[in-house]
């Protein structure tokens, strides 16, 4: 089962890095094959056409590490369709995005979790005469990544990978993770959970899933900060992953993304279905696409349900947010910051997802992004 499983991982991460040389291919071939202008301002690019449209310049934005691979691909296709515009992307954390938004310095922020209250309000300051916005631009699962040698799948329900990252839950051959694998040859060893140090969407998105079914053993609030006792923390989705890949008995949470391209093993979750759920890009597409837009106006933040059921819908899923003004953006970045939005929320830009060990957002709800994106101003 794990050697399936890993060559599943294998294949999403050969595919992503197929699509990534391609780009850059593509970004560093001649004239004649880095695309064509079209009247109205459309480049053709590797079969993709990229509206450049007031494109120009340079334009920054931060947040997110959870979509990082999914922006790297999205950069590097639309600065080959559109010579000239710089797009830089820095990968820290929802919260640090958030920040930067609400300070000025970035054309939009990521977010694994939509703007609170008090963040919407502070944007207000910056957005002169609208607000900040959520718009979902990338879904997946936060897969559970395990390291334990000698075993060969793994299992896991609700109430036991709370008591794990809660420290109750200290060694892998426990009572309650032996039960729910009685073929596994479980070692006497201790766990090693690893956490965000910083700030987190991805932190608050598995927050939520906790909270929603075992609240007994998960008695926090979803928060960006990492709230139980114990663990061990790491820098971003990338430390994390990086931590759990050389330590023997270590677990942690990160974008599926991650744990395919380092060839890390996820773990099962026992939903309460007929069969445990795997981490993958379409078990996680059927439980977004069951999700309700939760926001108000222009705003797109979406209600997911985490307690889900379904048969082969993957519970612990988040969706990254693209933030941005939806009045008062900035003269000189707003051709770019519409243009990019509109190539990450079109066909080509969500094409690449699935490859990437994301989940598409659902047509419906990407088509009003598209909409939405039209009418900054």
């Amino acid at each position: 089962m794990k050697l399936q499983s890993k060559n599943r991982l294998r294949a999403t991460a050969l595919g992503a890095l197929a699509v990534s040389g391609a780009l850059v291919l593509t970004a560093c071939g001649s004239d004649n094959n880095s695309g064509s202008t079209g009247g109205s301002g459309e480049k053709t690019t590797a079969g993709k056409t990229i509206k450049c449209d007031d494109a120009e310049g340079k334009l920054l934005a931060s947040g997110s590490s959870a979509q990082k691979n999914a922006m790297d691909l999205w950069v590097k296709n639309y600065m080959a369709g559109c010579t000239g515009v710089e797009i830089n992307y820095k990968s820290s954390s929802s919260g640090e995005g958030i920040v930067a938004f609400n300070q000025g310095t970035v054309g939009f922020a990521g977010s694994d979790s939509a703007l609170k209250p008090d963040e919407v309000e502070d944007s207000k300051k910056i957005c002169k005469g609208g607000q900040g916005i959520n718009l979902p631009m990338v879904g997946g699962p936060v897969a559970l990544g395990y390291n334990l040698d000698g075993v060969d799948d793994l299992k896991l329900d609700a109430s036991t990978i709370a008591k794990i990252f809660n420290n109750k839950i200290k060694n892998w051959n426990d009572e309650a993770i032996a039960k729910l694998n009685p073929d596994a040859k479980l070692p006497d060893k201790p766990i090693q959970a690893f956490h965000r140090s910083e700030d987190s969407g991805t932190t608050q998105n598995l927050g939520k899933y906790l909270s929603a079914t075992a609240k007994a053993d998960w008695p926090y609030e979803a928060e960006k900060k990492w709230p139980a006792p114990g663990g061990q923390a790491a820098s971003g989705s990338a430390g994390v992953a990086a931590q759990v890949k050389q330590e023997d008995g270590a677990i942690g949470y990160f974008e599926l993304s991650y744990a395919a391209s380092q060839d890390i093993s996820t773990l099962k979750i026992d939903t309460g279905a007929a069969t445990p759920v795997e981490a993958t890009s379409e078990n996680a597409s059927k439980a977004i696409a069951a999700a309700k837009v939760a926001g108000q106006g222009k705003d797109l933040a979406l209600k997911l349900d985490y307690a889900t059921k379904a048969e082969g819908a993957y519970p612990i899923v988040l969706v990254t947010y693209e933030v941005v003004c939806d009045k008062g953006n900035t003269p000189e970045t707003l051709g770019t910051v519409k243009s990019f939005l509109t190539y990450a929320a079109g066909a080509d830009g969500q094409k690449l997802l699935s490859d990437a060990g994301y989940a598409p957002i659902p047509a419906e709800i990407n088509a009003k992004v598209r909409e939405t994106v039209t009418s900054l101003n």
